[in-house]
């Protein structure tokens, strides 16, 4: 099975259980069906975000623990610099 079949299957799982959730044919609490039920969806986006955001950050915390890309890349920031004043652009 391959990643777009997989993420597909997935994608059909949760939302198969949460229209049977909405719909109420699955039997849940009133308070339940009624003030939770509706906002999964908005709630389930937001924590996907704040998760995405946290990988970011972690990835920007720790990347100077990659001394070879951190130097590569500073190399080609300073490439691009001299590119650009040669160019007549103000970089600093």
């Amino acid at each position: 099975m391959t990643r777009a079949q997989q993420t597909i299957s997935l994608a059909l799982l949760v939302t198969s259980l949460y229209l049977s959730l909405y719909l109420g044919l699955i039997p849940l609490p009133a308070v339940v069906q009624e003030d939770i039920i509706p906002v999964l969806p908005f709630w389930s986006l937001v924590t996907f975000g704040a998760w995405l955001l946290f990988r970011l950050g972690w990835g920007m915390l720790t990347f100077r623990d990659t001394p070879d890309a951190y130097a590569e890349l500073m190399d080609e920031i300073k490439l691009a610099k001299a590119d650009l004043r040669v160019k007549g652009v103000d970089v600093d």
